[in-house]
């Protein structure tokens, strides 16, 4: 059964890369890839997305979905929770690459399915509170560099915006700074400066327009 590998950048400028790098580098095989750019995970569900829509014509019973992590098909508490108990009811696995989890219909024992499904609540509950946490950020980035009067923007950020996200979805998930560095090239330094202070983190891309 085909390994379909679904991708989502929010920003047209951005590339699909090191998302793909990562689930390769993490032994999977994929077969298809399908991917929206320029699309919020927030304000545009998995269904109503030009690639997203494809997915619940194209996945079949045994095939397996992969994402980074539950955050590439939504950042809506309900609309990830829904995509993902669909799919599951279809037949489909759906697998993640960060954390390495596991979701299918396999089990018909009440208990088993109620901590997967507490756990899916949980992860789309995630999804959700970092998208507001970095949304916050954003907001406080903005401000922070707007104040910032000096023409001199600082040492240029060693992270890209896309790095910044990845970073703030994994703190949230529970990573640890050491996993983190490992899954994303950067530095443990630099993960432990986005964690403590993630404003100036994203100031600082601010100023630099990254």
């Amino acid at each position: 059964m085909p390994v379909i590998f679904y991708a989502r950048v929010s920003t047209a400028d951005q590339n699909l890369d090191h998302q793909i790098a990562q689930a390769q580098a993490a032994g999977f095989v994929i077969d298809e890839i399908i991917a929206d750019h320029g699309v919020s995970g927030v304000s545009t569900s998995l269904s109503e997305r030009p690639q997203g829509r494809r997915l619940f014509d194209r996945l079949r019973a045994g095939d397996t979905l992969v994402v980074r992590w539950v955050d590439r098909l939504g950042r809506n508490y309900r609309d990830v929770t829904d995509a993902i108990r669909h799919f599951i009811r279809q037949g489909v696995i759906i697998r993640t690459v960060i954390n390495g989890m596991t979701f299918d219909g396999s089990t018909s024992d009440a208990m088993q399915q109620a901590v997967r499904d507490s756990l899916i609540s949980f992860m789309a509950a995630m999804a959700q509170a970092q998208a507001e946490v970095t949304k916050e950020a954003q907001k406080a980035g903005i401000a922070a560099a707007k104040s910032d009067t000096r023409k001199y923007p600082g040492k240029k950020p060693s992270y890209t915006r896309h790095d910044f996200e990845a970073v703030q979805a994994m703190l949230v998930a529970g990573s640890g700074a050491s996993f983190i560095a490992r899954e994303t090239g950067l530095s443990r330094q630099t993960i432990l400066r986005i964690k403590t202070d993630p404003v100036a983190a994203e100031a600082a891309l601010t100023r630099w327009r990254l």
